[in-house]
């Protein structure tokens, strides 16, 4: 049986299937689809032709528009149709054509989108996917599977993230560009193949950090990818100076995390 909260509003055209959970001032619009293990926390809203399927969680105030598939299962050619779940936070809205699929076994089982996030039309987030919260995917935004985004990142329009790679929190990605490799914090990359560009100021700058910051977040920037070593040398070698800044010391700990990926760098595309 399903468990539908007085004052959810369900046009009689809507199907919801027995099982769904269906919060406090939901609105189900005109022939949208909700299927059996599908959650739907308080005020969430699906405007009108969108289709919620699998063991998928919609967060608080979340809006879904027309044709969007939330849930659906993973385009994997390992897909085994075993149990995995899709997790979608608090105020996040999902316009028109968008598509997010379920994890799959391989993968860890689990995709997520974090809060406050918008994913314009006909964006694409593929199995395993893990996103922070604040992102903003423009219209056509593709991420393949295992892909990992971090806080109030902006992709432009119609770039394509390579599987299993890594987004750093306030990065910038410009439109139509090939992400093939990962992107460091706060770092702006452009082109295809894309080569990192420099520094997301404008983002820093609006994320409240303050001009000095950014100045040594800079030097250390020239420091990783202009000195005489590789990158990741060069970035063991400043640890000790940066110790007291948050910020560039975020992105040498990317840089010395484990990834599937090679870096993205200003010269070569990749390090």
């Amino acid at each position: 049986m399903s468990r539908i909260a007085s004052s959810a509003r369900i046009h009689p055209l809507a199907v919801v299937d027995d099982g769904a959970v269906i919060g406090e001032n939901v609105s189900i619009g005109p022939f949208c689809t909700v299927g059996p293990e599908v959650v739907l926390k308080d005020d969430v809203q699906l405007v009108s032709h969108a289709v919620v399927n699998g063991k998928t969680e919609i967060g608080r105030g979340s809006k879904i528009h027309p044709m969007a598939v939330i849930g659906g299962v993973s385009q994997s050619l390992h897909e085994a149709g075993a149990d995995s779940t899709l997790t979608i936070g608090e105020n996040c809205t999902m316009r028109e054509g968008v598509t997010i699929n379920t994890g799959t076994v391989g993968g860890g089982g689990k995709t997520v989108v974090g809060n406050n996030c918008l994913l314009l039309a006909n964006s694409h987030v593929a199995h395993d996917c893990i996103l922070g919260s604040g992102i903003i995917m423009s219209n056509n935004v593709m991420l393949a599977g295992h892909v990992k985004v971090g806080d109030h990142a902006i992709l432009g329009g119609g770039c394509a993230v390579h599987q299993f790679g890594r987004i750093g929190r306030n990065a910038f990605i410009g439109g139509l560009s090939a992400v093939n490799y990962d992107v460091i914090p706060y770092g702006m990359l452009n082109g295809n193949p894309g080569i990192l560009a420099g520094l997301n100021v404008v983002g820093m700058t609006r994320a409240g950090i303050e001009r000095a910051t950014i100045h040594r977040v800079r030097r250390a920037f020239k420091q990783i990818f202009e000195g005489e070593g590789n990158i990741r040398t060069n970035a063991a070698a400043i640890r000790d100076e940066y110790a007291d800044c948050p910020e560039v010391m975020e992105i040498l700990n990317f840089i010395a995390a484990d990834s599937d990926r090679a870096l993205s760098s200003p010269f070569r595309g990749k390090a």
